[in-house]
């Protein structure tokens, strides 16, 4: 986090105005001086971090009494790390993981995970691939012995790719089924076209047919390794312990590569575009519009967060209504311009988008966008305290409420290991959040919104919806 020092040019009584903005480290340090948190923020419990000298990361969270506990490892690779020719892999061993290892048969594992009551599972996003445990507390050395067997001693059964073929095939079947995954997919594929970021989590068909044996292995020893791989667990765990259980069944892990050479990330370059697929027989129309946002470790990183609930979200469903706090949302509400809309702010390592997703009938799509890029810009100009502070108490109120349960917790402990290095706690979060001001968020909204290109994807009934360049044109107020 750095110094933000913004140099405003123009002269007033002769002489050149300077602020100085403070972001990030700073800000929560200015904020801390007069803390005023809660005491269920400022005794929330510790997060006891070890590195093995393979470089593997043990992070834990005890909850005194629980009964249960979550473990996992936290990989740093996913679908951004691939290449066109092997796009896909990280999720098909993913599936393949639970097939069987050298020491158990698929039979035996899921037999055995029932017998000890557990859940287990894993998941793969654009730069992270997760495999977790839910069990007793009893059970969690066992549990951390099947997550290194179905890491490090996976089969990888030719006959059971095969099978597994038509069983990815059909969730990328029922995937395209939801509309607003199909958009979000396309609307990376047209933001970061060319790079690792705009590929898709499951990969093109014809990569699901022909991924081998060895394309699987290769990325096996390509980006599983020590340094790249966080256990982390939360609930009834002893630290000790679960460190002594890493260094017994991850000790093999390796710490560099095959052949020595890391794999360079894929830089994500953010382009300006649109991809639209028109409908003329659908009545409702999904879009995704979407600025350059902020990594995880940028100063903006917070900020845009807050804005992000300043903009809010709404759905007809709910009963709110015209009664929700977000402007936007009002304005959506009162005219029935959308059965939907959310603002997201999606981060990644060195970039992000930050944006806008609605569903709509297909013939209010022009004022809709009036209305959305009108309060997306006001943000550049005139967010007001209130808009502000209400932010602020609903941010800290969603942060909390992620936190709930053990595997909220695993997860959240692993996710910052990866992407920060380390984990905030409650009340570090708290200051930076308190810290940002109205200054702070025209600032950050001026650096992502304001006469910035944008991405847009849009699937369905879009005849109605404004070109590129009418978006592109209200991105900024006009001053005469």
């Amino acid at each position: 986090m750095a110094l933000r020092v913004a140099i405003n040019k123009g002269v007033q009584r002769g002489a050149t105005s300077q602020t100085t903005r403070l972001f990030g480290a700073q800000a929560a340090a200015a904020a801390a001086t007069t803390p005023s948190f809660p005491d269920y923020v400022l005794r929330a419990p510790t997060t006891d971090i070890s590195t093995l000298p393979s470089g593997l990361r043990v992070a834990s969270e005890t909850i005194m009494g629980s009964e249960t506990a979550t473990v996992g490892v936290w990989i740093d690779a996913g679908s951004r790390y691939e290449t066109a020719q092997n796009n896909g892999a990280a999720h098909f061993l993913e599936h393949m993981a639970f097939k069987g290892t050298q020491k158990r048969t698929q039979q035996q594992l899921e037999v055995e995970i029932e017998n000890m009551g557990g859940h287990l599972n894993a998941y793969t996003s654009r730069e992270q691939t997760v495999y977790f445990a839910k069990v007793f507390q009893k059970d969690v050395g066992r549990a951390v012995e099947i997550l290194s067997d179905i890491l490090l001693k996976s089969r990888l059964d030719e006959g059971a790719m095969e099978r597994e073929r038509d069983v990815i095939l059909r969730e990328m079947t029922e995937v395209n089924k939801q509309q607003e995954e199909l958009v979000l997919d396309h609307l990376h594929a047209t933001a970061f076209q060319g790079t690792g970021l705009g590929r898709t989590i499951l990969g093109p068909e014809e990569n699901i047919r022909s991924l081998s044996r060895n394309d699987l292995m290769d990325y096996i020893q390509a980006h599983y390794t020590a340094p790249r791989m966080v256990i982390s667990a939360a609930g009834g765990v002893d630290h000790g312990e679960l460190c002594k259980l890493a260094e017994e069944h991850f000790g093999a892990l390796p710490t560099v590569p095959k052949g020595g050479m890391e794999v360079a990330m894929d830089p994500a370059v953010f382009t300006g575009s649109d991809v639209r697929v028109r409908f003329d027989s659908d009545d409702t129309a999904h879009i995704a519009l979407a600025f350059e946002g902020a990594s995880w470790t940028s100063e903006y990183a917070f900020p845009l967060m807050l804005l992000q609930t300043m903009l809010g979200s709404y759905d007809r469903a709910s009963g709110f209504g015209k009664n929700v706090a977000s402007k936007m949302c009002q304005e959506v509400a009162e005219h029935e311009l959308a059965h939907s809309i959310s603002t997201f702010n999606t981060c990644y390592k060195d970039t992000g988008l930050f944006g806008i997703y609605a569903v709509a009938p297909d013939n209010k799509l022009d004022d809709l966008m009036w209305y959305v890029m009108g309060n997306l810009v006001r943000m550049v100009h005139s967010p007001s305290v209130e808009e502000v502070e209400r932010a602020k108490v609903n941010l800290k109120a969603t942060m909390l409420m992620g936190l709930d349960g053990n595997a909220n917790v695993a997860e959240d402990i692993g996710r910052q290991l990866l992407t920060y290095g380390r984990r905030m706690t409650p009340a570090e979060i708290f200051s930076r959040i308190d810290a940002i001001t109205v200054d702070d968020i025209k600032a950050t909204a001026g650096k992502v919104i304001n006469d910035k290109d944008h991405a847009l994807a849009a699937v369905g009934g879009i005849h109605e919806l404004p070109d590129y360049n009418w978006i592109r044109r209200h991105s900024y107020y006009l001053r005469y």
